[in-house]
C-alpha cells in the first residue's frame, strides 16, 4: 500500500529518477505519508520529474509535499576537457529540512518548478518550488491560495555549496 511510510526508512543522500521518495498528502482531514516513484513516463517513455507551475490551476490535482534536506543544480564545468558537470547543493538557511511542492500523476510524483529566485538564478534558469516547514499545509489545502506559494524565496533564503567543480 502506498499510503504508508515504512518505519525502517533510512535517510538517502540522493534520490534518482524512478527511485521511491517520501511524499505527504492531505486526505480525509489528515496527513498521510506515501512512498512513490519519482517521475511518471510520457507516452514516448520520457520521464516527467519537474513540472512547470506557472499558469496552472492545481485545485483538482493530487498535491503532495516532498520531504527534502537539500536539492541540487548542475552547471557545465569551466574547463572544456572535463565532462562531469559541476554540482551545487542548496539548503534553506536556518532549517534542517523543507518541503518541495509536487503533484502526483500515474502513481508517481514530480516536483513543481518556477522561475529561479536570486539564489538559484546564477546556476539555473528554473528552480524547484521550496516551502518552509510551516508553509506546507498551504500547498496541500490551498488555504489560503496564493500563487506566491509557488514562487522562489527572496535573496539569502537559500545557501549554495559547490560540491564538485571542474571534475573535482
Amino acid at each position: 500500500q502506498d499510503d504508508v511510510v515504512p518505519n525502517d526508512l533510512r535517510p538517502q543522500q540522493h534520490i534518482h529518477i524512478s527511485d521511491k521518495g517520501i511524499v505527504i498528502r492531505f486526505r480525509e482531514r489528515r496527513l498521510a505519508g506515501a512512498m512513490l516513484p519519482w517521475a511518471w513516463k510520457t507516452p514516448t517513455r520520457k520521464p516527467v520529474f519537474n513540472f512547470v507551475s506557472e499558469g496552472c490551476d492545481f485545485k483538482d490535482n493530487d498535491r503532495v509535499l516532498i520531504l527534502a534536506t537539500s536539492f541540487y543544480e548542475y552547471t557545465p564545468p569551466k574547463v572544456p576537457t572535463v565532462k562531469l558537470m559541476d554540482q551545487h547543493q542548496f539548503t534553506i538557511r536556518g532549517e534542517e529540512w523543507f518541503w518541495i511542492a509536487g503533484i502526483v500523476k500515474r502513481g508517481c510524483f514530480a516536483m513543481l518548478t518556477a522561475a529561479p529566485g536570486p539564489d538559484v538564478a546564477p546556476f539555473h534558469d528554473r528552480q524547484v518550488c521550496v516551502l518552509s516547514p510551516g508553509a506546507g499545509m498551504n500547498w496541500l489545502t490551498l488555504d489560503p491560495w496564493s500563487e506566491s506559494i509557488l514562487t522562489a524565496p527572496p535573496l539569502g533564503t537559500l545557501k549554495a555549496r559547490t560540491l564538485r567543480q571542474n571534475g573535482e
